[in-house]
């Protein structure tokens, strides 16, 4: 096998990366400031406004953590993973579509919380794939690519929504009419990418378990896995930083749109520098592909968590759009590259026979996480009523992650150590 070439089922799983990021690109973008009119036209101000944002994105986040693990270690069942990955697009796609219809701003985030939810518990089925997708020694580039291809195919139906939504009166349009085409393009870009890989996966690694007993079984293998967590200490603490800088990450990628509205930056603007993040992030992903063949993973990933402190730092003084832009270049040189090597560092220093559901774990410690911060974020803003005030508080998530990896990387460095000593 061409070692740099994809096969055609790795292709079919970074395609719904593809369909998917459609999504999270409209979370960051768009959803938010069509949200400020609704919430505008409700009475709400600015300060209310981010954060209500920021609490729904923060109780979705919150469901999965609770639902998350149980599916997760349900889809290692033979022939669940399938019909559980379908159920969860669906309703994320049909939420989205939703999302035109609802007039009052509390409908619309009930109806947003649901999408969000979909698109979360997808997210854990769809990376517990990669071990049924390829092999163990291309991991890494496949994992890479998918961040990749999500972030430049996103642009697609993204630049597509934004002519609509920017040009509607143009084309006769009012601003809903322009929305609801906007959602609907969205959720059939994402359909349309995830068709091949629901349609020749194949779950190659699964759990034996009685027909009658698969939820049951699920709770006692989840109930294992967390206790074999526990017990590896260097597991356990990479988890805990990753939960406080991946933290961090999802909350600049949510709040991003939102804090640069409730600064009164134009609304233009703040969507066409995310759409540079997506452009940015794409080859800078394939980048810190190749230099994790040179430096240690390890080593790349503290200067990615060291940038973005800084780019928190720097986004507590923006008031400005220029400002604006800088931060959306810096986010799209680290993002990519702190999502894809994170995953790629998980995998080297878990179990490899227990991948599935230790990834299960690990998928809610990332898209379970943001809650944290989205949730300080609108409370800190609140009660200041300072939006830079909130923005400075995710600094904090950064520096503690950073301190909790240091940690679990001498700790791996001890246990690789010992390992060698024991083989001579």
């Amino acid at each position: 096998m061409n070692k740099t070439k994809l096969t055609k089922q790795e292709k079919r799983w970074i395609l719904y990366d593809v369909g998917n990021s459609a999504f999270t690109m409209l979370v960051a973008t768009i959803l938010p400031i069509y949200f400020n009119g609704i919430a505008g036209a409700a009475g709400l101000s600015e300060v209310e406004y981010l954060a209500y944002w920021g609490y729904a994105a923060s109780i979705a986040t919150l469901i999965v953590v609770f639902i998350g693990p149980i599916l997760g270690t349900l889809t290692d069942t033979r022939g669940f993973k399938k019909p559980i990955f379908l159920t969860s697009i669906a309703i994320a796609i049909a939420a989205l579509i939703a999302l035109s219809m609802p007039k009052h701003w509390l409908t619309f985030l009930a109806v947003f919380v649901v999408a969000k939810v979909g698109y979360n518990c997808s997210l854990i089925f769809y990376d517990s794939m990669l071990v049924d997708v390829t092999t163990t020694d291309r991991m890494d580039m496949v994992s890479s690519n998918g961040y990749a291809w999500g972030y430049i195919g996103s642009c697609i139906p993204f630049v597509a929504s934004l002519v609509i939504v920017l040009m509607h009166e143009n084309f006769g349009l009012t601003m809903t009419m322009a929305m609801t085409i906007a959602f609907c393009l969205n959720g059939i870009w994402w359909l349309l990418c995830s068709l091949p890989l629901l349609k020749h996966y194949e779950q190659v690694h699964y759990a034996d378990v009685p027909d009658h007993h698969p939820i049951k079984s699920s709770f006692g293998r989840l109930h294992a896995t967390l206790t074999d967590i526990k017990k590896d200490k260097n597991i356990f603490f990479f988890l805990l930083a990753f939960f406080f800088f991946i933290d961090g990450v999802y909350t600049i990628i949510e709040m991003a749109t939102a804090y640069g509205s409730s600064l009164g930056l134009d609304s233009t603007g703040l969507l066409l520098a995310l759409l540079l993040t997506q452009v940015v992030a794409f080859p800078c992903a394939l980048i810190f592909s190749r230099l994790s063949r040179i430096y240690k993973t390890e080593k790349l990933l503290k200067v990615c968590i060291i940038a973005y402190t800084g780019i928190a730092f720097f986004a507590v003084q923006l008031d400005k759009q220029w400002e604006f832009w800088l931060l959306a270049f810096m986010v799209g040189v680290f993002q990519g590259a702190i999502q894809a090597l994170s995953r790629s560092y998980f995998t080297k220093i878990i179990p490899a026979d227990k991948s599935g559901e230790f990834f299960g774990i690990y998928d809610i410690c990332g898209k379970g996480a943001s809650f944290v911060g989205t949730t300080l974020v609108g409370v800190v803003a609140q009660i200041t009523g300072i939006p830079n005030a909130g923005v400075a508080a995710v600094s904090v998530l950064f520096i503690i992650g950073f301190v909790l990896f240091c940690k679990a990387a001498t700790m791996n460095r001890e246990i690789v150590a010992l390992s060698e000593q024991g083989k001579k």
